[in-house]
């Protein structure tokens, strides 16, 4: 009997739940809560925490915590996909290939896709039956999820293409710096300036992009952007003086950060969940790419023509980029928000009863004796999943994402009262008749049977206030005139911007990602991921200090640009090592803790990235600083940049499974704290302190820093799921 109580308390909780033992000894422990759960704290009430999720099986799972998920009330740039007040399923089944979130993050299971067994066969598949189609594409040729691949593929190359372009920009002119020096007459320590105030520029468009795109679609935002870049790019050609260049690069900035914060959802927008991971793959390969290669190219110009030269060249080529995303880059929004069925009444009503509402006189009826469709068309309204809360109705604070209850123990008593009323059929061009009124799902005719272009049943036992026809959500309204209209022509798709997509207030979605640095996980990775990029871009500034210098290496512009090719394959490398390596430490850990997968599983690669990182840190500098053979140093350039792939990688998969519904914020959160926090503070003393004390002591002093911050990972991970618990409790998202 001894030698089993080890075995016996070593046994996973979540094996001896599954297990089918009817012992009383076996329920007692069940409903005990581990406190610990391989180092990590489990909260003292639950292990059920929004963002842990049970894998069942290799392509089933099981979400956990959704009761204490709490609804949205705004739109995302990204579909989150989170069901809301849908049924508990015994058994969930999900695609043989999991979503891809943003650059960089990458899930075992995605607590989004679940589907009943007895569902799977009515849904749509790829040709060869062999994946589920999810999202499930509608009955409209305007959805872009039915575009052909080629069509998609292409406005993913041309959207890749001017992200290459923008993500180039940030150390274009690094290896010109002593060149700017001598052409404004100023030390080269304070050309750094340019790159840090173009990382301001690019924090502070990201936070005005994103909720631009949200309100009135991602076209609009990419079309302005390359206006803005090309018009930019001129000015910095043209800056007659320092300060003219340094107010350029500002708004240089602002024109590109729709690169680094919009694709990701475009790409979820156009892509099925099993064809995002490699299409997510070429956007990163080119973003990074341009990070890498376009200061190698404008390194060979500023050689032969002069820095200035490099804006000129880089406008023109941005005026391709810019027609390709004019004529090839439609607008992809399409609002998914599933709409749930309308339980209809099983008789019909009676003929009086009929001829009775037909006369009925407008404001008498009272609420008790209302068709008892309308209630529960209300009430499905209400329920929407993840849909935001009507502007127009008293905003509720505790909604939470949960599974429904009876539907018939929650209907409302109460409507909206107006002067008038209106009794007719609604025929599909009536776009006033909102959406989640409508007796059909979301995608018309895909379970109804019904032909897109079919009219609707005659409602003549529903009232629409007149009040009600002009408060009507116009997010619906897009979305519903595509799916009744053909499909578009070419022409027609060529239209720079749709009107406003819904009613959210501009000013609140742009707040909503600052609200999330309360957020124990999304401020790791806002720190870690800010250090990550921000490294690569310190050691930027100090190429031409250290290798234009001509007491070490007296480099020309040309071979201060090739050192790039270092960081490049380090990135390249670290992108795909990063990637592979977390999937096999979590699914090994999620198979020792029973099947539990915990986000903070994700915290284990912090360990190669302090390794990587603290030494390509210390390693650059101190070989720098001892004026050791070139290609030293220029070996760890590419160990930081390997580790620094580590870092960001890591950080973004770790926030975006720990709040999965908040992801699209999240990235805005993440870019700002880059380019901002980290970008523009560094560059305001980083080249003068290397000026004044040497690149030895300055990496050896970074290289710690480093591992300062670093080490905050081990009580994120101790205590991470705890923070968890914690923000959905206080649910300051929802609040603001």
């Amino acid at each position: 009997m001894t030698s089993e109580k080890p075995n016996q308390s070593g046994e996973s909780r979540w094996r001896r739940i599954f297990n089918n033992s009817s012992s009383s000894n076996d329920s007692s422990d069940v409903n005990k809560t581990a406190k610990w759960s391989l180092g990590i704290l489990n909260p003292k009430d639950t292990i059920e925490v929004p963002g842990s999720v049970l894998l069942l099986a290799k392509h089933r799972n099981e979400p956990l915590g959704l009761r204490n998920v709490h609804a949205r009330t705004s739109h995302s740039s990204i579909p989150t996909g989170f069901p809301v007040e849908s049924p508990r399923l015994s058994t969930s089944s999900r695609p043989s290939v999991p979503p891809a979130p943003p650059p960089g993050s990458s899930t075992d299971a995605d607590p989004a896709v679940n589907h009943d067994d007895d569902e799977i066969e009515a849904m749509k598949k790829t040709s060869d039956g062999a994946i589920i189609l999810e999202p499930q594409p509608e009955e409209s040729g305007n959805d872009p999820l039915n575009w052909s691949s080629w069509r998609r593929d292409l406005a993913l190359l041309c959207l890749g293409f001017y992200c290459m372009l923008g993500g180039g920009m940030t150390p274009i002119i690094a290896a010109g710096f002593t060149d700017v020096a001598k052409t404004y007459n100023i030390e080269v320590e304070t050309v750094s300036l340019t790159t840090g105030l173009y990382m301001m520029g690019l924090g502070v468009g990201s936070v005005i992009a994103s909720p631009t795109a949200i309100l009135w679609g991602k076209r609009p935002v990419y079309l302005a952007s390359s206006i803005l870049f090309i018009a930019t790019e001129l000015w910095c050609a043209w800056s007659p003086s320092f300060n003219s260049l340094l107010i350029a690069r500002v708004f240089q900035g602002i024109a590109v950060s729709p690169v680094e914060c919009l694709p990701s959802a475009t790409i979820a927008e156009i892509f099925f969940l099993h064809e995002r991971a490699f299409r997510i793959g070429i956007y990163t390969l080119l973003l990074l790419g341009g990070k890498n290669l376009v200061p190698l190219v404008s390194a060979a110009i500023i050689g032969r023509l002069g820095w200035r030269w490099v804006f000129w060249i880089v406008a023109m080529i941005t005026a391709f980029g810019g027609i390709l995303l004019f004529f090839f880059v439609p607008e992809t929004f399409w609002d998914r928000r599933p709409v749930p069925k309308v339980r209809r009444s099983s008789s019909r009503p009676s003929f009086l009863r009929r001829i009775s509402s037909r006369h009925h006189t407008p404001g008498v009826m009272s609420p008790q004796h209302q068709p008892e469709e309308y209630f529960e068309t209300d009430h499905a309204a209400q329920s929407i999943p993840t849909s935001p809360i009507s502007p127009h109705s008293p905003r509720k604070k505790d909604i939470h994402v949960g599974f429904a209850p009876d539907v018939d123990s929650s209907l409302p008593n109460t409507r909206p009262s107006s002067s008038r009323s209106y009794h007719h059929p609604v025929t599909p061009p009536a776009i006033h008749v909102p959406a989640s009124t409508s007796l059909e799902s979301p995608g018309v005719g895909i379970e109804s049977g019904m032909k897109p272009n079919m009219q609707y049943p005659s409602l003549s036992g529903e009232e629409f206030s007149e009040q009600n026809l002009g408060r009507l959500p116009k997010i619906r309204a897009y979305t519903h005139n595509l799916r009744q209209q053909p499909p578009k022509s070419f022409m027609q798709q060529l239209k720079p911007w749709h009107g406003r997509l819904n009613s959210d207030s501009w000013f609140k979605v742009m707040l909503r990602p600052f609200i999330l640095f309360a957020y124990p996980a999304v401020l790791w990775s806002a720190a870690v991921y800010a250090c990550s990029i921000g490294w690569l871009i310190v050691v930027s500034e100090s190429i031409a200090l250290i290798y234009r210098n001509p007491e070490s290496y007296n480099f020309d512009a040309l071979q201060s640009g090739l050192v790039y090719v270092s960081p490049f394959v380090g990135g390249i490398l670290g992108t795909g090592v990063a990637g592979k390596v977390s999937d096999v430490i979590v699914k090994a850990m999620a198979k020792r803790n029973g099947g539990l997968y915990e986000p903070e599983y994700r915290l284990v690669m912090a360990i190669p990235i302090l390794i990587t990182t603290c030494i390509g840190l210390m390693g650059f500098g101190w070989s720098a600083g001892e004026r050791d053979n070139w290609i030293v140093p220029t070996v760890f350039f590419g160990i930081i940049s390997f580790g620094c792939s580590l870092g960001s990688t890591t950080s973004i998969t770790f926030c975006v499974d720990s709040y999965r519904q908040y992801a699209g914020e999240a990235l805005v959160t993440l870019n700002f704290s880059k380019n901002v926090l980290h970008g523009l503070v560094w560059s305001l003393f980083v080249t003068h302190w290397l000026k004044s004390d040497g690149p030895k002591d300055v990496y050896i002093w970074i290289g710690i820093i480093q591992l300062i911050l670093m080490l905050f990972t081990i009580p994120m991970y101790i205590y991470g799921k705890r923070a968890r618990m914690w923000t959905v409790r206080m649910n300051m998202m929802e609040k603001f």
